[in-house]
């Protein structure tokens, strides 16, 4: 079994799957997952087809990150580039880890920022979510449970689910009102 195994190369194609998954079988024993860290411009470019070769190990997710990404593919671009991926492994039934630094501010210093709630909520479309340790980690685990129970009747995966909003029963009507309607005719 391979345990420890580390490659700090980033994947940009299909060779560098070809080449992980070379140097696993040589090492022997039972395979471990692929998880693929689309981080370049030109991975997120060749996602397709390095999806399809990835697909080939028994097991294989990926993690969305952002920090060299949003550089290489523009800040102004990067919620973007997060939904495209999103889409891709949905319709490749490829498991996605979130990991943009979730709730790291409450993590870390007891208080999250209002972006991070936004990403947090975001993070109910992958089906596992990252967070980065610190001495608040219990607080963070328990609002992400919060934030992502909240969620999950707005969103499954990439399907809205238009859910009633507690706020429209403040708007609910006894009966039905009529709504006039005009006639045109030549006689009037």
């Amino acid at each position: 079994m391979i345990t420890g195994l580390a490659i700090s190369k980033f994947v940009n194609d299909v060779q560098d799957v070809r080449q992980l998954q070379e140097l696993m079988q040589s090492v022997g024993g039972e395979q471990p997952a692929i998880v693929l860290k689309v981080e370049t411009k030109r991975c997120f470019d060749n996602l397709p087809a390095i999806l399809l070769e990835t697909m080939r190990a028994p097991r294989c997710g990926v993690m969305i990150a952002r920090g060299d990404l949003a550089v290489e593919c523009g800040f102004e671009r990067l919620a973007e580039v997060q939904e495209e991926i999103l889409w891709l492994c949905e319709a490749a039934h490829v498991p996605v880890i979130w990991a943009t630094q979730v709730l790291e501010s409450l993590a870390k210093d007891g208080l999250p920022s209002r972006a991070e709630i936004s990403d947090a909520a975001m993070a109910n479309r992958a089906e596992c979510v990252m967070l980065n340790k610190g001495p608040y980690i219990v607080e963070a685990v328990l609002a992400l449970e919060d934030i992502l129970r909240r969620m999950h009747g707005h969103q499954s995966k990439k399907l809205s689910m238009l859910r009633e909003l507690r706020l429209a029963s403040a708007f609910r009507f006894e009966e039905a009102t009529a709504i006039p309607t005009v006639q045109i005719g030549e006689d009037e």
